[in-house]
């Protein structure tokens, strides 16, 4: 128990960046991922074309590359950006690509009478989408949506391989300083994720079954 006392500052401060990780990289994959899914829907072909090739860059890309493109490539065209904004970024970016197939799972879930019938009021493509296809596709895809940013938690811990001092950039720092408490400082950062992950997956457990009754 001394271990912990000696070193909660280094703890908290990590367990804060892994959470800051999550919340700023998933609310960046929720939003651009919503709007790809939209654009692989969108009757413009252009557009189709263009989600479609975001989707299959960054899903057959490992997340490892993209870290380096965004904080070693960047710089080389006079585009710095800091760690931690460098890290936020490619975990939302990639996350994104999983997150548009999540809600476009969703949306060819729906009965295509519903956007016929949004159409035959009179509602633009755009309007159809955001007020009757979209609010139904959420409801049927919170497991698989929940799922990728799960993993996505789970994902920050390659920030720690680019100066970004998170959870798991603690292992080498204290295994090193302390030797022989090699199982404490295991169960000190798989406790600092699960309590992201486990509220998390309760959180979005009850909202599967509030969302299962309203269906």
């Amino acid at each position: 128990m001394q271990f912990y006392v000696d070193n909660f500052g280094l703890f908290r401060d990590a367990f804060l960046t892994t959470l800051s990780l999550s919340l700023l990289g998933g609310l960046l994959a929720l939003v651009l991922g919503t709007l790809l899914a939209a654009f692989r829907v969108s009757p413009i072909t252009p557009l189709r074309g263009l989600a479609t090739f975001y989707v299959e860059t960054f899903r057959n890309t490992p997340l490892t590359v993209v870290f380096f493109f965004i904080i070693f490539g960047l710089p080389q065209i006079d585009f710095v950006i800091g760690f931690f904004p460098g890290a936020v970024l490619a975990i939302g970016l990639y996350t994104a690509a999983f997150v548009c197939e999540a809600v476009r799972s969703g949306i060819n879930a729906v009965a295509s009478g519903q956007a016929e019938a949004a159409r035959a009021l009179g509602l633009t493509f755009g309007q159809s989408l955001r007020e009757v296809v979209l609010p139904q596709a959420f409801r049927t895809v919170v497991p698989p949506l929940g799922n990728v940013l799960l993993a996505m938690v789970k994902n920050t811990s390659i920030a720690a391989g680019f100066a970004v001092s998170e959870l798991s950039s603690l292992l080498p720092r204290l295994v090193n300083a302390n030797a022989g408490e090699l199982v404490l400082v295991l169960i000190g950062v798989v406790v600092g994720y699960m309590l992201i992950t486990v509220p998390s997956a309760f959180a979005l457990h009850r909202v599967e079954r509030r969302v299962a009754i309203l269906r």
